[in-house]
């Protein structure tokens, strides 16, 4: 089973590819340290052999409502086209949904690309597109699949 943890700085070389296949082009190793060290932000990889082959980034958010519980986001998930198929996504999804229950948020949100062909992919994770209906405002344009 491939190692599930916590990516560092140290981390940063290897992450480049995986922000690569998301169209990421920030490769500022002070960009990344600052991410890792927002409070409630943690981006989790999986290694097989020492190689990341996939993240997730998952943002613990404070809240008002829900007698005060936080609620998740999940974004930035990505795995390496070579790796894709092998469990690794699904695991670092894991990572990031048992941290966020532990931190006893209420909900998990994320949104995906319509045409990235991941929704099959959340909802064998048990993600639900029936309830909430995802909106965003954007300055840049969106990426394309």
């Amino acid at each position: 089973m491939a190692l599930i943890r916590p990516l560092t700085t140290a981390d940063h070389a290897q992450v480049l590819p995986l922000y690569a296949v998301l169209g990421g082009s920030c490769t500022e190793p002070e960009t990344f340290e600052t991410i890792l060290c927002h409070p409630g932000t943690t981006i989790w990889g999986g290694f097989d052999d020492d190689t990341l082959k996939a993240m997730t980034t998952l943002h613990i958010l404070p809240n008002l409502t829900q007698n005060g519980r936080p609620y998740a986001l999940i974004e930035n998930v990505a795995s390496l086209p070579s790796a894709r198929g092998q469990g690794h996504a699904r695991a670092v999804m894991q990572a990031a949904s048992d941290t966020a229950w532990a931190a006893d948020a209420y909900k998990i949100m994320l949104l995906t690309g319509q045409d990235t062909g991941a929704k099959g992919f959340y909802e064998s994770l048990g993600f639900r597109a029936d309830q909430k209906f995802g909106m965003q405002l954007r300055r840049v344009p969106a990426r394309k699949p």
